[in-house]
């Protein structure tokens, strides 16, 4: 809608993952409500593979079918979920910058309450996912529980510091790649030159860029240090897929 009124050529993308019965017609009126707004609009199907972690899965099957260099709607509610969420899990510096390639996410600084707003005055009513209510999924938790416990606690709205917290991060996530800009974190013989900490860093932007911008757990980085070093044969990562070592190579395999 902005896009469209700054007078810029849209075409908007829905992925559809089959996930409840209604999500045909959400994506009927994703299609109707850009063909009034005067955008085009694709819609396209990406069924979700069987296995654990319901939420990576149905990101990379979204990753996997939409076109380079899309933009995404996320606000800075969603980049303090996921600062939070990365924190949590233990993905250091890189996790606290939140969403990667914040360029293509152009609502960042934007609140989810504002886009509801902005919707409600142009008499638009947003679809709602009762998945995103759903308890058992980790963003949920932190999205309705947590993220309201830090204001009671704090006296304050935590995401604006969140979102200011990734800008921070971001800054020295530029800082430390440099450190390791020239390192190859597949060669498992340029690895054993260097400290342990730098080969930590080659590996954790190694893993985030083969995710997709999704920094991996220190755990998951842990594992893949040990394949380098030959004490493993291969290791998990996050997302469930695979880094195995072969003929002096790390491999990263997807599911």
């Amino acid at each position: 809608m902005l896009a469209v009124e700054a007078g810029l050529a849209v075409t908007a993308w829905h992925v559809d993952h089959g996930l409840r019965p209604e999500s045909a017609g959400e994506a009927a009126l994703v299609v109707r409500t850009a063909a009034e707004l005067g955008a085009a609009a694709h819609r396209v199907e990406a069924p979700v593979a069987d296995g654990p972690n319901l939420e990576a899965r149905a990101r990379d099957a979204r990753r996997d079918v939409l076109p380079p260099g899309v933009l995404t709607g996320h606000t800075a509610d969603d980049q303090a979920e996921t600062v939070l969420m990365n924190l949590l899990r233990g993905s250091g510096v890189p996790g606290a910058a939140g969403i990667g390639e914040p360029e293509r996410r152009p609502l960042l600084a934007l609140r989810r309450s504002e886009t509801r707003a902005l919707c409600a005055a142009r008499a638009l009513t947003p679809a709602h996912d009762p998945m995103n209510d759903d308890p058992r999924f980790f963003r949920n938790r932190v999205r309705h529980e947590v993220l309201p416990l830090l204001a009671e606690v704090s006296g304050r709205d935590p995401v604006p510091i969140l979102a200011r917290h990734a800008e921070l991060a971001r800054e020295a996530v530029g800082l430390l790649a440099g450190l390791v800009a020239d390192v190859d974190a597949t060669d498992v013989k340029a690895l054993t030159l260097l400290p342990d900490d730098l080969v930590r860093l080659a590996l954790r932007a190694w893993l985030t860029d083969r995710a997709a911008g999704l920094p991996p757990d220190s755990a998951s980085v842990d594992r893949v240090l040990e394949v380098a070093r030959g004490d493993r044969r291969a290791a998990e990562v996050v997302g469930g897929h695979r880094v195995e070592r072969s003929a002096g190579r790390l491999i990263y395999r997807s599911r």
